[in-house]
């Protein structure tokens, strides 16, 4: 399966460093947190990644057009003719595509953008600012068991985001404007979806997360798989300091390859 990651938002919230790159590169520790998620799908076998540009869309493409180099040891000798010698291989197995997705198009338009480059397949989708310790193919698992048209993964994560209504079944009954919750679930990401999304997503405007998600959620076709464990975005410089203090520390629970 394809990994779709939204990396295209101006950060505004995190404007300390978003002014001058897009938010997913942002480093923690030696390199981006948008690396550390592609790393972590990569440990479950998951290297095919479609990468939803758009604000300085430029510096995730010279990165990666970059990235071979400047993860190998390099020789240059200019008395040869400028020849270059590559000592090793420290790239990764990935196949990576970088798609242009708009300035201003809202999630589900940078989705529908992208639908030519996964061939009518199923694939995984997250945002490009969130870590976790998901064990990835178990979501798999679940969203083969209960065959909805989209699982995403449920987290506890405090009284800041919207609230998800989850029935016995685990299916997804409704949304909630954001409030101060006790307790309450929310989408972390992390989803799995089939190709049946894209007749839901009409344009540039189509924010995921309202009317797609929510029309599933009233079909009985959006599933929830619960995280207990870790899970954190880095929407502020304060959550950008956490997951920097988990990293050096050398405690920090995505850490699994």
């Amino acid at each position: 399966m394809k990994v779709v990651i939204l990396a295209g938002g101006y950060g505004t919230r995190i404007s300390e460093e978003s002014y001058l790159k897009p938010k997913p590169m942002i480093e923690i520790g030696e390199f981006p947190i948008l690396v550390h998620i592609m790393k972590y799908y990569s440990h479950f076998g998951f290297n095919d990644f479609i990468i939803c540009c758009g604000y300085k869309s430029f510096l995730i493409k010279e990165y990666f057009s970059n990235y071979y180099l400047h993860r190998s040891d390099v020789t240059f000798d200019f008395s040869a003719k400028n020849k270059i010698t590559i000592h090793n291989n420290a790239a990764e197995p990935w196949k990576v595509t970088l798609v242009d997705t708009g300035l201003n198009t809202m999630t589900g338009g940078r989705i529908k953008r992208v639908e030519k480059y996964l061939e009518g397949e199923r694939f995984l989708m997250t945002y490009g600012d969130g870590v976790c310790d998901l064990d990835i193919n178990k979501l798999v698992e679940f969203h083969n068991i209960n065959k909805k048209t989209a699982t995403l993964t449920a987290i506890q994560p405090g009284g800041r985001f919207g609230v998800l209504n989850i029935n016995n079944n685990n299916l997804i009954e409704s949304f909630e404007e954001k409030k101060k919750e006790d307790g309450g679930w929310v989408n972390g990401g992390f989803m799995v979806l089939e190709p049946e999304i894209f007749s839901l997503l009409k344009d540039d405007s189509t924010i995921l997360e309202r009317d797609p998600l929510e029309k599933l959620a009233k079909h009985n076709q959006l599933a929830a798989y619960k995280h207990y464990g870790f899970w954190q975005c880095m929407d502020t410089q304060r959550d950008k300091h956490q997951l920097e203090q988990l990293w050096t520390s050398g405690k920090a629970p995505w850490k699994i390859w």
